[in-house]
């Protein structure tokens, strides 16, 4: 996925004891850490737009424009753009100020067509939180406060922060419907339809306009603040979209597939027994990908609405869970991409290999081997365009809290393509940047591959930047500082680039952007 994961937050659990703490008048911008004067602020030189060849991404009828709705930008799952991102011309870089100084991580950010808002899912205390914000000062119009996870709950009872860091669920995956409204499955096991709108003062604020309560259809024994461990079954909800049918599908941690009518309201639920799946999924005019810990699956519901396996495929699921993914098995949502193709990673034990096959009869089109031996993991969605892939190596990277000071990834980001007809891959070019944990993306009229890197020191300084790559040679254009310490770190959240060129990333203080002066 990430994927590709996001939610995992530390710091989520971290200040989940504050939460009825008053929340100071003033707010800091992201505190800096130290070094800034020692690195340099901008590298390279302004880029000059080559877009990346292939057929655009077809537009889900039953989600938002394609570029703007999901965290990984269309329903294909393909993280491509089809607008500018920031070219590198006299870059600047706004960082949010946040109220009472709580770390507020952003996982999905999203874009109403109407209003031209931003909408975001990100963190605040113990809780998600829904958040409607300026896409030029990145100041909240309007919040909407989500339940508290479980794993979340339990890692301020355990102290154990392993499940809070593993956790895909609450809401991280939701998706924009071509009414901007939002759709969430949060932790209480509600799948719900947020509209925004001004209200009779004149404020912004968001509107539950349907709401679908799947708890009488799932385990949901979970932790809250009053009972932390339960005896009971807990399958949280991980994430939702639509196929292109118009049914919403929703997938859970513990392998349960199913859908809702929005019209009918009613819920069909299959389940892949002794499977768990933690990333989201991608849905395409034949039928919805999925991927558990063991196999890759596609999926069309029948008459009823159930969901149905149309072919299974299972992959090198390796021997254990590496450092750089959350759990043994792919860290790939799949991407829908080229002439049909469907792709992913596997989770071999020398080297991880991406895996392409056709979409409509499971068909092995390739399975190639990327970076070093002993030294690859992803957890984050490759990107898939035309006949291209982009795959990114988080080899070594854990979590913001166990990355020591100056430290990074094993690094590597590869471009792999499929030859003519559909016969076998190549590996086009592999970059030595390391990128550590972000869902990187691409914009395709600008040719340029964004990553949000940070390279090892041994000053022990942390400098995190956004990184601009040239899609077809694999040269480094630019790079530019967001800013320094840990408070900058991603902690697998994405780039997101929106439609007026502006990248965002979400960090461990808030939401960065940057963008090109005028």
């Amino acid at each position: 996925m990430r994927r590709p994961l996001l939610a995992a937050l530390l710091t989520a659990a971290l200040a989940a004891p504050m939460a009825g703490a008053a929340a100071p008048a003033a707010a800091d911008p992201i505190p800096d850490g130290p070094g800034r004067g020692f690195v340099p602020a901008f590298v390279g030189g302004p880029a000059v737009p080559e877009p990346l060849a292939g057929r655009p991404v077809p537009a889900n009828p039953h989600q938002g424009p394609v570029g703007t709705s999901s965290m990984h930008a269309d329903s294909y799952a393909s993280d491509t753009y089809p607008f500018l991102g920031p070219l590198g011309r006299d870059p600047e870089v706004l960082d949010e100020a946040k109220g009472g100084g709580l770390p507020g991580l952003c996982s999905t950010v999203t874009f109403a067509r109407r209003t031209g808002l931003i909408v975001a899912q990100c963190t605040r205390g113990q809780n998600f939180v829904l958040r409607l914000i300026d896409p030029k000062t990145l100041k909240d119009l309007a919040t909407y406060d989500l339940p508290p996870r479980p794993s979340t709950v339990q890692a301020v009872f355990s102290l154990s922060l392993d499940k809070v860091l593993t956790d895909t669920s609450g809401g991280a995956y939701y998706y924009l419907d071509p009414q901007d409204r939002a759709v969430l499955a949060d932790s209480a096991f509600h799948l719900r339809r947020f509209a925004h709108e001004k209200g009779p003062d004149g404020k912004w604020r968001f509107r539950v306009t349907d709401d679908w309560d799947l708890s009488g259809r799932l385990p949901h024994d979970c932790a809250t603040w009053t009972n932390p461990w339960p005896k009971g079954e807990c399958d949280p909800i991980t994430a939702v979209g639509p196929d292109w049918d118009g049914l919403i599908w929703w997938i859970t941690r513990n392998g349960r597939v199913g859908t809702v009518d929005p019209d009918s309201g009613a819920v069909r639920m299959t389940r892949l027994a002794g499977e768990s799946i933690q990333n989201s999924f991608a849905a395409a005019e034949n039928g919805v990908s999925i991927v558990s810990d063991h196999a890759l699956y596609q999926m069309r519901a029948d008459a009823s609405g159930t969901p149905e396996v149309v072919w299974r495929r299972t992959y090198d699921r390796g021997t254990g869970r590496k450092p750089g993914q959350i759990d043994q098995g792919s860290g790939t949502t799949p991407t829908f991409f080229g002439d049909g193709y469907v792709a992913i990673t596997d989770n071999a034990d020398d080297r991880m290999h991406v895996i392409v096959r056709r979409s409509d009869d499971g068909g092995l089109v390739c399975q190639i081997p990327v970076f070093g031996s002993g030294a690859s993991a992803t957890d984050n969605s490759l990107i898939g365009y035309g006949d291209s892939l982009f795959v990114e190596n988080n080899y070594g990277y854990r979590n913001f809290f166990e990355l020591p000071p100056g430290g990074s990834s094993a690094g590597g980001v590869s471009r792999v393509d499929v030859k003519p007809g559909g016969k076998g891959c190549e590996t086009a070019w592999t970059s030595a940047e390391r990128s550590p944990s972000t869902v990187p993306k691409v914009s395709v009229p600008a040719g340029l591959l964004y990553l949000y890197t940070k390279e090892p020191r041994r000053d022990l300084l942390d400098a995190w930047y956004l990184t601009a790559v040239d899609v077809h040679t694999g040269r480094t254009v630019y790079k530019v500082l967001t800013g320094m310490g840990k408070w900058f770190d991603n902690n697998w959240a994405p780039i997101t680039i929106g439609p007026d060129g502006t990248a965002y990333v979400g960090v461990i203080g808030g939401l960065v952007a940057v963008r090109d002066r005028g």
